[in-house]
Parts: structure tokens; C-alpha cells; sequence
């Protein structure tokens, strides 16, 4: 019977327990290498494929030491590339008075970035 040949990868292994905590847009992530997720959108000019830095890390966790920052961690940071910038989906606000004759009806959408994390430092 042939041997099935195996190789071996030479990119680098990545830690699946590791994670961090970062803060943007006025709330925190838990992130770890290889997740997307959709943040609030950044100021300045940005477009698809950018790397985006993320210095305000809360937290660290490699799976066997935990890092807490006071409030962030000195020299810590996350590196994510934007994948894609769009718009949420509609909601309706709606302002109402019984009895005073008063409706007010707006809509809304919310801007938003969806990244990729590259890496955690």
C-alpha cells in the first residue's frame, strides 16, 4: 500500500487559547487571531484591506499567563485588516404625544467596519 505523505505547514502556530480584550468605538471585544467581527467605525480614511492598529488592549491571555492593564496594557496591541465598510440595517426611531397631536419618525443606519484579526502583540 503507498504511505499517504504528510507535511508539514511552516506558517506560524498560532496558540488557540489565546485572546485579548480590546476597546473601540465605546465598547470592548474579545478577540483572537483568525476571528471577523463588526466594530463601529473609525474616523479618517480607511479602505478595504488596510491594517488597522488597535493599542487599547484590556487584557491578555496566552492560555497560561492573564495580563491586566491599568486601564491598558503598555506595548500591546492588536492588528486586524478591514475586510469591509457598510451600513446596518435600518431601525426606526419614533418620537410620540397622545392627545398633542405629536410624531416624529426618523430612520437610522448605523456605519460599521468588519475586520479580520491578524494578530495579537
Amino acid at each position: 500500500m503507498p504511505t499517504k505523505k504528510t507535511t508539514k505547514s511552516k506558517k506560524a502556530e498560532v496558540n488557540s487559547n489565546e485572546f485579548a480584550i480590546i476597546a473601540t468605538g465605546g465598547k470592548q471585544y474579545r478577540v483572537a487571531v483568525g476571528d471577523v467581527l463588526k466594530i463601529e467605525k473609525i474616523k479618517g480614511d480607511h479602505k478595504k484591506g488596510d491594517k488597522i492598529t488597535f493599542d487599547k488592549v484590556l487584557l491578555v491571555d496566552n492560555g497560561s499567563d492573564t495580563t491586566i492593564g491599568t486601564p491598558y496594557i503598555d506595548g500591546a496591541a492588536v492588528v486586524a485588516t478591514l475586510e469591509e465598510e457598510g451600513r446596518n440595517k435600518k431601525i426606526t426611531v419614533i418620537k410620540y404625544k397622545q392627545k398633542s397631536r405629536y410624531f416624529k419618525k426618523n430612520g437610522h443606519r448605523q456605519p460599521y467596519f468588519k475586520v479580520k484579526i491578524e494578530a495579537l502583540k
